[in-house]
């Protein structure tokens, strides 16, 4: 299976998930079950494993975190979007 990483990462957003999440005042295992709220498969492993940098986020992952945590696409890419700036 190829490996599908940028620069050695998994996601570009993991830091900025667990930054907001824990602003928002929710544990991992909240943040999982309102995914699955929204029909994404998701458990607090797969929610430590995004934040640990472990795991790939889908883009329709990335929307619904997004919408849980009150955030735009660009908010929780900035740090990638601005990285050669």
């Amino acid at each position: 299976m190829k490996k599908i990483e940028f620069d050695e990462n998994k996601n570009v957003v993991s830091a900025m998930v667990r930054s907001y999440r824990k602003q928002r005042g929710y544990t991992q295992q909240q943040l999982a079950f309102k995914m699955q709220l929204m029909g994404v498969n998701m458990d607090q492993q797969m929610v430590s494993k995004i934040e640990q940098n472990r795991r790939i986020v889908t883009d329709y992952e990335l929307a619904c975190i997004c919408e849980i945590l009150s955030v735009s696409p660009n908010e929780l890419l900035a740090k990638f979007i601005n990285r050669d700036k």
